[in-house]
């Protein structure tokens, strides 16, 4: 069976809701204007869904003028306008680089009930993948390590397999939603993503450089933001090595500038055995 690209989704906020789309241009640190912006504290920490769920209801839409709406749960309407703030200290993970401050008139600070700003990163070379798997001139946004994600359908309809044949049944079947995908392959085997190492989609090569491992963020329903046990249950049953669970691969553009579509054909370039063990 032909493998084809089954969904595009871009996260312009990190932690907040995506959008999904038919097509994208791919910059050398991701999908264009995905996760270029950040809710941080006080200190300039990252502060993300996994300590507030309440942040995976609040839909951000990209303005033409490079400004952002907000709607979200018991809040009205935000507008912010393109960042033009002083450039401020920010921490995303072990990444310590400097961004633009926003001025979201304290909207996610009344929403998330502490101290937050929003900053946006007007210059996405200042930060890069972790050196083990990557080379010095890649560069990712405040995506939580590398530039894309791709998931596959097949390796979800498998966990959701397994997860109706376990104990908590009643938590699933989980929408691909769950894992933030940037590209989802149509059309392969369940698993065999984990040893893919190189792929091409439409006019666009990526390196596929390590396996994702998951956290709590997955067990939260993004409709409700209600947290339950489940994929992780599953994973940890199944998928378990090095102390995490795992579930899709990260990418690395190879061909920045390109342009993928929902429906492009991919193929994959290079492809050594599944490992028995954590992808890469």
């Amino acid at each position: 069976m032909a493998l084809t690209l089954d969904e595009i989704n871009r996260f312009p906020v990190k932690s907040l809701r995506g959008q999904a789309l038919t097509e994208s241009i791919v910059e050398p640190w991701g999908l264009a204007g995905d996760r270029r912006w950040l809710v941080v504290d006080a200190d300039g920490a990252l502060i993300t869904a996994r300590e507030y769920p309440r942040m995976l209801l609040v839909t951000p839409t990209l303005r033409a003028d490079g400004g952002l709406e907000f709607a979200g749960p018991d809040a009205a309407p935000l507008h912010v306008a393109p960042a033009d703030g002083p450039l401020v200290d920010v921490r995303v993970w072990k990444s310590e680089l400097q961004a633009t401050l926003a001025d979201d008139h304290g909207w996610f600070g009344d929403l998330l009930g502490v101290p937050a700003r929003l900053v946006y990163l007007d210059d996405p070379t200042r930060r890069h993948p972790n050196p083990r798997f990557a080379r010095p001139d890649d560069y990712v946004s405040f995506a939580d390590g590398y530039p894309l994600l791709l998931t596959t359908t097949a390796s979800l309809d498998a966990l959701n397999d397994l997860i109706l044949e376990g104990p908590r049944s009643d938590e699933g079947p989980l929408p691909m939603v769950r894992f933030r995908p940037s590209v989802v392959v149509r059309g392969s085997e369940p698993w065999a993503e984990d040893g893919w190492r190189s792929v091409r989609i439409g006019d666009a090569v990526f390196r596929a450089v390590k396996g994702c491992d998951r956290c709590v963020m997955t067990t939260t329903d993004a409709d409700t933001a209600a947290r339950g046990k489940e994929p992780i249950a599953t994973l940890a049953r199944h998928r378990r090595w090095d102390g995490a669970t795992w579930f899709g691969m990260s990418l690395v553009p190879d061909s920045p500038g390109a342009t993928i579509r929902v429906g492009d054909e991919v193929e994959v370039l290079y492809a050594e055995p599944a490992p028995d063990g954590p992808p890469r």
